[in-house]
């Protein structure tokens, strides 16, 4: 048992918009070298939390202290020079500065009003090198690193101010299966070094791979903690949702017909290079591959978002040509993969979002029924179970999970014949997780065509009738998806076999 003194301390945290608490009297206690995952679901409260931690919002209860010292409210500078740090999902990185300039911008150690440039080089080396990459030259411009390399930087820009506490918030979310090992690794070497850390992710296999501890939030209050050497996966998820878990990946009897997707030595530019494959009607077709492999390029060709170079997609017996609109008009629907940028209208309202490509049902004379359309939507929140305060809510102010629901109901909206998915579990909670699972199951026991694209290689196996791995543009395997294993989608993905 660690008995040095706490690096951090939370006592009775509360936090309350109007008349509804968001958080109450949470508390947590984290050791130095201690790695603590941060569990719960979408709205459960872990921003709210991290944000009082970090002294960016203000709580109405409780206090935090940081390495022994109290950290007053609405003061992160404050809370930064104690000692916490956060990596957030969304990188805060400058593209265009070198990774030197990336690690020290706003920290510039000067001398004589001017930058100290060996200084610098020589602080940033040394804290890549805490890291275990002191590959990473402090020159190179940040735009040549791979992602997983510039997550590497987001975190040294963390620890350049000597942090003991780091907060990582879903780092794996854009990482490919190496640059996570190698994460998990600096995370390892991080905590060896007295450094604690917060570990928030919806992947419980990963939790448990790099957490020693726990903390589950539910509805804002503390539901569970202890160390994860003596709880389940089970348990854990029973702890976010509130209820027994059944089924985490739920089943529903679907029997593939005729084709009905079918792509012919596609390419675009650049990516793919020649695709060619057959997907069913109620069927759910898998796409595996790492970032870079070309999967969100091949969706976003038929949906008509990108231009194809050549080949031919047939779609329901006849060519698919023209626009979007006309994709659309023929079945097709994508839930894109950036929800945020891509693949909902942030300042618009939910009711919007899930009609703006289907009006026609709402539209009479030119002028738009507003009460059919709000019971509609009405409907279909209630069949999605989208949590927000009516169907005039903005976008934006729903949890990550309940945006993609909405995501979710436009394309469910359209009446689409084939649905093309891309990463649509990313972000959410293990709950929405199995809602979605559920929805793909219900559309193809509807007969529809269900294209699939997830780095998470078990939940392809567990939800898909048919796998295909796509590697440098190309698609190299294509099997029923119970005659894959984790390990052989991987090798398949890196363009390399078991005899290699």
């Amino acid at each position: 048992m660690n008995s040095a003194a706490p690096a951090l301390t939370a006592s009775n945290l509360g936090k309350r918009y109007g008349k509804n608490w968001v958080l109450r009297q949470a508390s947590l206690e984290l050791r130095p070298g201690q790695v603590l995952a941060l569990l719960g679901e979408n709205g459960a409260g872990k921003s709210t939390f991290v944000k009082i931690l970090s002294g960016a919002v203000a709580p109405d209860t409780g206090t935090v202290q940081i390495n022994g010292q109290v950290i007053q409210p609405s003061r992160p500078d404050l809370s930064r020079k104690a000692g916490l740090a956060i990596v957030y999902q969304e990188l805060s990185i400058c593209l265009d500065l070198s990774v030197q300039d990336n690690i020290l911008l706003g920290r510039e150690r000067t001398h004589w009003g001017c930058l100290d440039r060996r200084r610098q080089k020589s602080l940033v080396a040394d804290v890549l090198g805490r890291l275990g990459h002191a590959d990473i030259a402090p020159d190179t411009p940040l735009a040549a690193l791979s992602i997983g390399q510039r997550q590497v930087v987001e975190i040294a820009r963390a620890l350049v101010d000597d942090a003991r506490v780091l907060v990582l918030d879903e780092p794996t979310s854009s990482l490919a299966a190496a640059d996570v090992a190698k994460l998990f690794e600096t995370i390892q070497r991080l905590s060896s070094q007295g450094i604690a850390v917060i570990y928030i992710s919806h992947f419980l296999e990963e939790v448990k791979k790099v957490c020693d501890s726990y903390l589950v939030l539910r509805d804002g209050e503390v539901a569970g903690q202890g160390d994860l050497a003596g709880v389940s996966e089970r348990e854990i998820v029973e702890l976010m949702v509130g209820r027994s878990v059944d089924d985490l990946f739920p089943q529903i009897d679907h029997t593939p017909g005729e084709p009905w997707l079918v792509l012919r030595d596609v390419a675009g530019d650049p990516l793919p290079r020649s695709v060619s494959m057959v997907v069913r009607r109620g069927e759910i077709f898998g796409l595996a591959g790492l970032v870079g492999a070309g999967r969100t390029e091949t969706l976003r060709l038929i949906a008509g978002l990108d231009r194809c170079k050549q080949g031919a997609i047939i779609a329901g017996g006849q060519p698919l040509v023209g626009t979007v609109g006309d994709r659309i008009d023929r079945g097709i629907a994508m839930v894109s993969e950036d929800r945020k940028q891509e693949g909902l209208a942030q300042i618009m309202s939910i009711s919007d979002n899930i009609v703006l490509s289907h009006m026609s049902p709402y539209s009479s004379g030119g002028w738009l029924q507003q009460g059919k359309r709000r019971d509609a939507v009405s409907r279909m929140m209630e069949k999605l179970q989208v949590k927000a305060s009516g169907p005039e809510a903005a976008v934006a102010t729903l949890s990550g999970g309940n945006q993609q629901k909405v995501a979710i109901a436009r394309v469910l909206h359209q009446d689409a014949q084939c649905l093309l998915f891309d990463e649509p579990t990313r972000g959410v909670d293990v709950g929405t997780k199995a809602e979605i699972y559920r929805l793909m199951g219900r559309a193809a026991a509807e007969g529809r065509a269900v294209v699939f694209v997830s780095s998470y290689f078990r939940e392809l196996l567990e939800l898909c009738d048919m796998i295909a791995v796509m590697a440098r543009g190309a698609i190299v395997a294509v099997k029923p998806a119970e005659q894959w294993t984790e390990h052989e989608l991987l090798l398949a993905a890196m363009g390399t076999s078991e005899s290699d």
